[in-house]
This record gives C-alpha cells, sequence and structure tokens, in this order.
C-alpha cells in the first residue's frame, strides 16, 4: 500500500514539472522518453531561466533542455550524486 502511495505522488510530481516546460521542450521530453530519459527536475536560479533537467534510464548521465527544445549534455554545471 505504501509503494502504491509513492508512485501516485511521483506522477503527480512529473505532472508538475511537465506543466511547467514549453512546447518544443515537452515535444523533445517525449522523444526522449522513448528511449528511457526522465525529468527528473528543473534547476533554478535566482534571476536565471529555469533549466529542466533529465537523465537516462541508469542514471549514469544527464542533459538540459533548452527553451527551443535542443538537448545540451554539457550545460557547464555538474549534477551531486
Amino acid at each position: 500500500m505504501v509503494d502504491k502511495e509513492r508512485r501516485a505522488d511521483t506522477k503527480a510530481n512529473q505532472a508538475a514539472l511537465k506543466r511547467q516546460l514549453n512546447d518544443a521542450q515537452l515535444l523533445t521530453l517525449s522523444e526522449l522518453e522513448h528511449f528511457g530519459w526522465e525529468l527528473k527536475f528543473i534547476r533554478r536560479k535566482p534571476f536565471q531561466p529555469a533549466v529542466p533537467v533529465v537523465f537516462d534510464a541508469e542514471r549514469k548521465r544527464f542533459a538540459v533542455l533548452e527553451e527551443d527544445g535542443t538537448i545540451n549534455d554539457k550545460p557547464g554545471f555538474e549534477i551531486r550524486g
């Protein structure tokens, strides 16, 4: 029963994150999801645009979805493990 609740929270969280993406980013994310990639979080820094971060299925690689829907696999910052 507890596991089911966690899954529901995860789905709700994913939906909330996706609502913050523009159409170009959503289209790219949809394509990436076919290959196991997932939107994990949106990085927010004061006075800078939001940065959606996606991870591959094995969580070994990450990339950023740019405003125009392109994928940036060298965004200039590291993700803490």
